[in-house]
């Protein structure tokens, strides 16, 4: 669970630091590591639900919002690829 927190909680930490980055580069690279911490936190979700620490319901329910931030990332980080 501690991992969990932590890798969760990186995301928004992440996110928040691509807001002022420093250039395009700099964001995708921020973005991309967000979006390896929320593809983190989603695999500490399915050991949790795996393992009974939490009920199908806790984890069907966090893993769509991990799995939609996911996407999110996924498409910001595409868009700013694609601009030049």
């Amino acid at each position: 669970s501690k991992q969990l927190l932590r890798s969760g909680t990186a995301v928004g930490a992440l996110i928040r630091e691509a807001e002022f980055a420093q250039s395009r580069p700099d964001f995708i690279n921020k973005m991309s590591v967000a979006l390896k911490e929320a593809n983190e936190t989603l695999y500490w979700l399915s050991l949790l639900k795996d393992t009974d620490y939490i009920s199908p319901e806790a984890y069907d329910m966090l893993s769509a919002g991990c799995k939609e931030l996911i996407s999110m990332l996924v498409a910001s980080i595409k868009t700013s690829k694609s601009r030049k």
